[in-house]
């Protein structure tokens, strides 16, 4: 029997080059070596304020994130994409979980005071906010899954995930498997802007359904070198975003060796680095566009691919709930 993976994406809108490194790079690879489960995080995007008035990008958004997965090269009859709120069973696992966790303890997930910090909450977040990663380890938990390929900031989720794990199998019986996190090999890009972190809120992103056209757009005015002021000014590589984003997604390492032995001799400018950084993620993002096209003319597909998956999961969550209220002697 093949070992398990979930994994997933909030819906608050279309995917971008971030988690495609720190993840879906990763489903794509591993998609038939494990039994793999995309979950589409919709009641995760309501524990932010912001989507709890706009349901409608929340729903809309579970379409376009489905699409995004199938069209990076996931296999619908590989892979199983199902929405979060289509599984009652997570909910209720959520609720047991969350009766072994601290509150404090959520409190000082590293994530959880980013998110805080990040978008201005303050004290004035929700109940649901709090419980965001033990929805999470109930996700991960209800389908037992094997590994969870997710980026660095979703670490100290899938760390809590072990914790409930270990805490119920020792107090109760042996009944969930503690995961193994998998990040991905960048462990968190920057924003076009420089910001440490590529994210929607900020509008710093580069998304894997970008035009061509606003793919060129977005590389030509990211941010580069500010003490640089002409081509001929030696340049710092160090840091630089489109550097790294070279590093990240540009195949010809020669080309990337040669434009930062120039940059750093003053002898090359930025429009020709960013030309070809422009080049080598248009190359990247060229199929993943075709893909979505196809899957974007025909919805009721991936309807029909979601509706199979929710079915599918909602077997393995009862199974799971089941063996979970039955060590607790709650099944009545």
């Amino acid at each position: 029997m093949k070992k398990r993976i979930l994994t997933g994406d909030n819906t608050t809108g279309r995917l971008h080059l971030g988690h495609y490194v720190g993840s879906l790079e990763n489903r794509v690879k591993l998609q038939h070596e494990y039994e793999t489960f995309i979950i589409l995080a919709d009641m995760h995007a309501l524990a932010y304020p912001k989507y709890v008035a706009d349901t409608e990008t929340v729903s809309d958004s579970v379409l376009q994130v489905a699409i995004d997965n199938l069209a990076v090269g996931l296999d619908p009859k590989e892979v199983t994409i199902f929405p979060d709120s289509a599984i009652p069973e997570i909910s209720e696992l959520a609720l047991l979980f969350s009766m072994l966790v601290a509150h404090n303890m959520v409190l000082r997930n590293p994530t959880v005071k980013e998110e805080i910090r990040d978008k201005n909450l303050g004290d004035n977040f929700s109940v649901g906010f709090i419980n965001f990663p033990i929805l999470m380890a109930a996700d991960i938990l209800s389908v037992q899954a094997d590994l969870v390929p997710v980026g660095e900031d979703q670490s100290p989720h899938v760390e809590l995930t072990r914790e409930i794990a270990r805490k119920f199998n020792s107090t109760y019986k042996k009944v969930l498997k503690e995961p193994e996190g998998l990040v991905g090999r960048v462990k968190r890009l920057v924003g076009t802007d420089g910001n440490s972190k590529m994210t929607k809120s900020l509008d710093n992103c580069i998304y894997i359904s970008d035009s061509s056209e606003e793919l060129k757009r977005k590389v030509m005015n990211m941010y580069t070198d500010p003490k640089r002021i002409h081509p001929t000014d030696p340049g710092t590589v160090e840091g630089n975003p489109v550097f790294t984003y070279h590093d990240a997604f540009n195949p010809n390492k020669e080309e990337v060796k040669d434009l930062k032995n120039r940059y750093r001799e003053g002898k090359v400018g930025d429009i020709e680095v960013k030309e070809k950084l422009y080049k080598a993620l248009n190359n990247l993002l060229e199929p993943v566009r075709d893909e979505r096209k196809k899957y974007e003319s025909d919805l009721s597909l991936v309807s029909e691919i979601i509706k199979t998956g929710v079915k599918k999961v909602r077997e393995e969550a009862k199974k799971t709930l089941e063996e979970v209220k039955g060590a607790m002697r709650l099944n009545y």
